[in-house]
């Protein structure tokens, strides 16, 4: 189950930076470096962020809906 859940948390994390990223790319912007901070993932129950701010997905998807 936790593993399910892992890979639920890694899938919802890039979905949120390629949202940003689109979004971004709208207005112009491009963040070379927008990723998932690898060694977020590297932990036993991942729990991402997104570098290179280091935010977390929740904020990521709060930065998607602002710039739209």
């Amino acid at each position: 189950m936790e593993a399910r859940h892992s890979a639920l948390c890694a899938e919802e994390a890039e979905d949120a930076v390629k949202e940003l990223r689109a979004e971004l790319a709208k207005a112009g912007i491009t963040l070379p470096s927008l990723r998932l901070d690898p060694v977020s993932l590297a932990w036993e129950a991942p729990c991402p962020l997104v570098e290179p701010v280091r935010c977390s997905v929740r904020t990521a998807r709060r930065l998607t809906a602002v710039s739209r």
